[in-house]
């Protein structure tokens, strides 16, 4: 589970997103670090009784959760620091282009889910060629009754194709798919729920679900 502590202070890193007030909170920050690699760590160790990719990976926490800076040098928002944990675990390392497991904890806006979010053209051609190929197998996995309970919006993509894909038939029963430009999926988590001492079952059982479309992604590549 985690701490309320950990909540709080994300919550009021938002509400004071400068260099000033988190130097004088740094014992807050380590304090709440510690608690989701804490957490973290009992996530992989548990995806690791099922997932064997996972435990071949060895995973260490610390290079399995995302940087607390932010990159502003582009960026509108100089905001200098993000305001969520983020967990990602990848049989190839955080910074494979494998599909993956991931778990944000923000309060007010926590997810879990899994899939891969904005892929390089080169990875995006090879998973909509495995879909295409094998539509029977991707939409089994789409239709299962658990994946649409636990991931009611289904698989989701950060942007859409208005028309077919090059290379690819507009009457393609996959089509649909096909237009997208990533796969993941989301469970949102209550800032309750994350608190909840079954908050790790909560974690494996979407993780559980989303391992299918996880090793159809990543048998494409």
């Amino acid at each position: 589970m985690i701490q309320l502590a950990t909540i709080k202070f994300l919550a009021d890193l938002k509400k004071n997103n400068n260099k000033e007030w988190f130097d004088d909170n740094k014992k807050n920050y380590e304090n709440a670090k510690n608690d989701f690699l804490a957490f973290s760590q009992t996530i992989i160790d548990s995806v690791s009784m099922f997932d064997n990719n996972i435990a071949k990976a060895n995973l260490d926490p610390k290079k399995c959760i995302t940087r607390l800076n932010r990159d502003i040098r582009f960026s509108a928002d100089k905001s200098p620091y993000k305001t969520n944990f983020f967990l990602m675990l990848n049989q190839g390392g955080k910074n494979s282009s494998n599909a993956c497991y991931y778990l944000q904890l923000q309060p007010d806006s926590s997810f879990v889910g899994g899939g891969v979010y904005m892929p390089m053209p080169p990875d995006l051609q090879k998973f909509r060629q495995e879909i295409d190929h094998n539509f029977s197998e991707w939409n089994k996995i789409m239709e299962n009754k658990s994946f649409k309970k636990v991931f009611a919006e289904g698989v989701q993509a950060p942007e859409t194709l208005s028309r077919p894909p090059k290379g690819f038939d507009a009457n393609s029963e996959a089509i649909e798919y096909l237009k997208m430009k990533g796969y993941f999926t989301t469970n949102k988590i209550t800032d309750t729920e994350m608190q909840s001492k079954n908050i790790t079952k909560t974690v494996l059982n979407s993780f559980e679900t989303a391992k299918p479309l996880i090793d159809f992604l990543n048998n494409a590549l």
